[in-house]
């Protein structure tokens, strides 16, 4: 039996409005979800997104393949001949403890959210947490951020009830990020180098020299193979001068920079510490040109490799070429990568804790959540990688002051505060596990049948942790010009870091034989001097933030590791520069 129909109705009376609406509302769902898809893949916020709220996969496991470092044993034997040379009881200092994923922190995918962004206001905390902060910054910029505050909070664990001290006179040092009780107050000053006077802050003759250089006489000798400009000047030793030209761009005109280094954009109020450029003696430092550098490095990659510190010297980079052309993110959660398309040049980023071999895998009697360094492999997360890159930008260090345990050949020769037996005499120590770090990775990296570019170590960055430690009341806060000779504060810490380094370099550069190319940029002298350009309190845009000492004179939680941007860290890419110039035109 069929209904009649009311006269004139369309038998398609049954839900047309409905059937409408629901077509047209998923065809609009899924132009918005194509739009916003192509918006997260192609726009560089997407990587900064996703580094902060994904960390980065370095689950890898490590090739049991023969990296016989014949150097490591030389290494070795040098460490047992010089252990007793210094009192070392352990360098309380950290870098990004590691990231919280399994064995790989050691590639960063973002642009490193600030090293410290999630540091707490706590002084425990401070910035240097920069020692734990940078290495937080390790795995993409959520990481970092995720892995300063770890970082921080292992660093307030961390304490041993040994904290490093360095003796060579029997003098507390402060330790790098160390929970040692050094205060460098109480450190020797610097002395017999060339006093200097301060211009007027208005100066603007950029040739008037307002800061004296700096004669390394507090540091080891210099590598045998340091970088020197055409005729043999030698690009490191020479003075800090004020500039009026201003940076090579701002805060407001560099999307990618890092919040906890946008001194400006946090609040700093002064500003002249970005207008001191660098002199060497005998030649002058051209100032970075954007254009020249995309044009030698046509068709190439460059490829930092390292702590947060290499996430903050890559980000100067990006800023500075960011002036001229806008590059495309195509970065992954293994590194970060951005390209310009005008001379097809990749700038790219692979976060490595210490370089070397990292594992935790039980071995022997080590707790879990000690970290294992074979000191004598490196770190394959990204060596495998290295055969696509043209120039490798190295920056290591940091790190050696976290918890961890050393492995030569199989075997446990030391410890970074854990050593299960105190009285068995550890056969390494963090410093000399720097050192033997060094010589094993460019080795590796020289003998690498697949890579034949160029490789720039940079070499220890000094931090300015004044009056004690980042976690004892150590403080950068009211520095706002280049350090004048008789107001450097000698760092022993930094002194032995940059000693171990070089010897290590220089072991390296006597056992190449293929004609690999090695570079040491010696930044460690001139940026001792630069106690003016780091973030300090100004940490975070937080209008709330303390940024004065408190009652009793007790500083503000702040970085005294990382760079201001622009800044001083700006030099770093002008000096490689100058090294890939001299490396791509010849003299």
């Amino acid at each position: 039996m069929t209904l009649a129909l009311p006269k004139g109705a369309s038998i398609m009376v049954a839900y047309p409005r409905t059937i409408v609406f629901i077509a047209a509302s998923v065809c609009g769902l899924a132009s918005f979800l194509i739009i916003a898809s192509f918006l997260l893949v192609s726009h560089p916020f997407g990587s900064t997104v996703r580094g902060y709220f994904y960390p980065i996969d370095n689950s890898r496991k490590f090739n049991s393949l023969d990296w016989s470092n014949k150097t490591t044993d030389d290494s070795f034997n040098d460490v047992n001949k010089e252990l007793g040379k210094w009192d070392i009881v352990g360098s309380g200092f950290i870098e990004n403890a590691g990231n919280p994923r399994k064995e790989g922190n050691r590639i960063d995918d973002t642009s490193g959210k600030s090293e410290s962004t999630t540091l707490g206001d706590r002084q425990s905390e401070t910035v240097d947490g920069s020692r734990d902060e940078m290495d937080r910054n390790h795995t993409s910029e959520s990481q970092d951020t995720k892995d300063i505050s770890n970082l921080q909070s292992e660093g307030g664990t961390m304490s041993s009830p040994d904290p490093l001290i360095v003796s060579e006179k029997k003098e507390s040092v402060d330790q790098h990020g160390q929970e040692a009780t050094g205060n460098s107050t109480s450190s020797t000053v610097i002395t017999g180098v060339e006093n200097a006077t301060t211009p007027s802050p208005g100066f603007l003759n950029s040739s008037d020299t307002i800061q004296t250089g700096l004669t390394l006489s507090s540091l080891s000798t210099a590598p045998s193979d340091t970088s020197q400009t055409d005729s043999g000047c030698d690009l490191f030793h020479g003075k800090w001068v004020y500039d009026s030209t201003g940076p090579l761009y701002t805060n407001n005109s560099c999307p990618i920079l890092t919040q906890m280094q946008n001194c400006q954009g946090n609040g700093r109020p002064d500003k002249e510490y970005e207008n001191w450029r660098w002199k060497p003696s005998k030649c002058d430092l051209p100032r970075f040109d954007a254009k020249k550098f995309l044009e030698l490095m046509r068709g190439k990659t460059l490829a930092f490799i390292g702590d947060s510190v290499a996430r903050n010297q890559m980000e100067s980079l990006l800023c500075i070429l960011w002036q001229v052309e806008t590059p495309k993110n195509r970065g992954n959660k293994r590194m970060q990568r951005y390209y310009f398309r005008s001379t097809s040049t990749m700038i790219v980023r692979i976060w490595s804790s210490w370089l070397v071999h990292q594992t935790s895998d039980l071995f022997d009697s080590i707790p879990k959540t000690v970290v294992r360094l074979h000191l004598d492999a490196p770190d394959e997360g990204f060596m495998e990688f290295i055969p696509q890159f043209d120039v490798l930008v190295l920056s290591s260090g940091h790190w050696f002051a976290k918890q961890s345990v050393y492995i030569l050949n199989n075997e446990i020769v030391g410890g970074q505060l854990w050593w299960p037996d105190k009285s068995r005499p550890m056969k390494v120590n963090n410093v000399d596990a720097f050192g033997i770090s060094v010589e094993t990775i460019l080795n590796a990296i020289a003998t690498h049948p697949k890579f034949t570019g160029l490789t720039i170590v940079r070499s220890f960055s000094p931090d300015h942790y004044e009056g004690g430690a980042w976690n004892t009341g150590g403080s950068c806060t009211g520095k706002v010009k280049p350090a004048l000779d008789h107001e450097l504060v000698e760092n022993g810490f930094t002194n032995i870091m940059h000693e171990k380094q070089v010897a290590g370099f220089d072991r390296a550069i006597k056992k190449v034989s293929n004609g690999a190319k090695l570079k040491f940029m010696d930044i460690t002298g001139m940026f001792g001097y630069r106690h003016d350009g780091h973030p300090g309190p100004y940490r975070s845009p937080d209008p709330n933030k303390v940024t004065k000492r408190g009652p009793g004179g007790k500083p503000p939680p702040q970085d005294c590791l990382h760079w201001c941007m622009p800044g001083p860290v700006d030099t770093w890419n002008e000096l490689v520069l100058e090294i890939i110039r001299r490396e791509f035109e010849g003299s």
